[in-house]
């Protein structure tokens, strides 16, 4: 039987089968008990678990890193959250120096399975402190792995592998896909970390996304379509590790690749994908590779200006026309946005 749920609803699922499985987890972090729990994603949690496995923190987030470590250390399996993910950043001494390096400078006999939940992306004017995109930063971290679950499927078998992880794992949730449905089973499932999904198949052109640009660029492969072009688009659900071997297998398919980012485009994800991509299959190519993310400026808050800043549907449309020498039409996915740019659609109703 098929069962739709939202992404906050499987996230929720996965929290709850976790510690059902397992007394060592806990979780915790600023907001986990408070009444919207999260954005509901941590509700029934504190009822069920009690308030020795869920509660909340004072907000001190590289204390709160801190505490996560020394539970981890010695048999505790945290669950941390934050609210955004710009909150975090004063907790990186805690990330960078102490629980992405224990693996390895204590020769792989000690680990740290801490799973860090932040949630990221755009939104309603928040602006330059509360609407940034960091999972490069992240990724460029050795010893830390870093997900973007895109769908409620994904966000509940991601979340179940990366509790049970045994090093740190950064999970990243934009929150422009918390109110998104999908089909999710029930139970324990797995989704494994570092392994991509081919969302379509496609022959003329690859397109590598994450995170919610990947609901853009389904956008854009269903408009492609109806205009005769079959894109391939592959999801890469983790930023760290990436699955090269499922990139290039498309790409060597195609012959053609556009990368896309939520985040700003120097030195991002999008860039390392064209980056790997021309050095190991430069033969293979039939146009340069090209990326599409955001200006290399700070997140505007004004409406006027954040309707030029972010990328969307109709952008992917253009860049892929550009490679194949098309002239392709944007005007169908310009009539059906009826909602405000800075809300994903009519259907979306928060978080904020």
């Amino acid at each position: 039987m098929h069962r739709i749920v939202n992404y906050v609803k499987a996230v929720n699922e996965a929290l709850h089968i976790a510690m059902e499985s397992d007394a060592k987890v806990i979780t915790f972090g600023l907001g986990v008990d408070d009444p919207k729990c999260i954005f509901g994603t941590t509700a029934g949690l504190k009822e069920k678990f009690g308030s020795e496995r869920v509660f909340d923190m004072p907000v001190s987030e590289n204390a709160l890193t801190g505490v996560a470590i020394g539970a981890s250390l010695n048999g505790i399996r945290p669950v941390m959250s934050h609210q955004r993910l710009d909150f975090f950043l004063l907790g990186m001494d805690q990330l960078v120096n102490n629980a992405s390096k224990w693996f390895y400078m204590f020769g792989g006999k000690r680990s740290v399975p801490i799973t860090i939940r932040l949630i990221l992306g755009r939104g309603w004017g928040q602006g330059p402190q509360h609407s940034q995109n960091l999972q490069a930063w992240f990724a460029h971290i050795p010893g830390l792995k870093v997900v973007m679950p895109v769908t409620p499927y994904d966000a509940k078998g991601l979340l179940l592998s990366s509790i049970f992880d045994d090093n740190p794992v950064i999970y990243l949730e934009h929150r422009w896909l918390h109110n998104l449905e999908g089909e999710v089973p029930e139970g324990d499932y797995r989704v494994p970390i570092g392994k991509a999904h081919v969302i379509k198949q496609g022959e003329d052109l690859t397109i590598v996304s994450l995170s919610y640009m990947t609901i853009e660029a389904l956008h854009a492969v269903d408009v492609l379509e109806r205009q005769g072009i079959h894109c391939e688009l592959v999801d890469l659900r983790t930023v760290s590790p990436i699955d090269w071997e499922t990139v290039f297998q498309s790409v060597k398919k195609t012959g053609r690749v556009l990368a896309l980012d939520t985040a700003t485009e120097t030195l991002s994800i999008a860039g390392e994908v064209v980056a790997k991509v021309s050095m190991e299959l430069f033969d293979a190519l039939k146009s340069p590779p090209r990326r599409l993310a955001l200006p290399d400026f700070p997140t505007p808050t004004s409406l006027a200006l954040t309707e030029k800043y972010y990328r969307r549907a109709e952008d992917i449309v253009n860049i892929v026309g550009e490679m194949l020498g098309n002239n392709l039409n944007i005007k169908e996915i310009l009539d059906s946005r009826k909602s405000f740019h800075d809300v994903p659609g009519d259907w979306f109703k928060g978080p904020f």
